[in-house]
């Protein structure tokens, strides 16, 4: 990514993040999750939205249909607060890498104690 789609993902994670915090997403489906970032298209069109949170599967797709019900919501957010040309459209997508990071964090410890470290 150029400094520009980088500088403005940075905004729009810092704008996503304060709409999250404030609890301006009234949807019950809507859980407490993390902003892990925000990857922009060239032409600043598209924002995909990286979030996780700690729950099993079926709560990690009630809160992707409430972010998805609220997408419109966001984007007007967004647009108020970051300033564009063109509003970008909003998708969510969830961030598995923390998970993949507990997974081998789990597997180096048990490592660690079946080796005597």
């Amino acid at each position: 990514m150029s400094t520009r789609t980088e500088r403005v993902a940075q905004e729009i994670q810092a704008a996503v993040a304060d709409i999250l915090i404030r609890g301006m997403i009234r949807d019950p489906r809507v859980g407490y999750i993390t902003v892990t970032g925000v990857k922009m298209s060239p032409d600043l069109r598209v924002a995909k939205v990286f979030y996780s949170m700690i729950g099993d599967e079926a709560q990690r797709t009630e809160t992707q249909q409430g972010l998805d019900a609220a997408k419109a919501f966001v984007r007007r957010e967004v647009t108020s607060r970051v300033k564009l040309r063109i509003s970008p459209e909003i998708f969510f997508a969830w961030d598995g890498s923390l998970e993949e990071g507990d997974k081998i964090e789990r597997l180096l410890k048990q490592v660690k104690e079946k080796e005597g470290w």
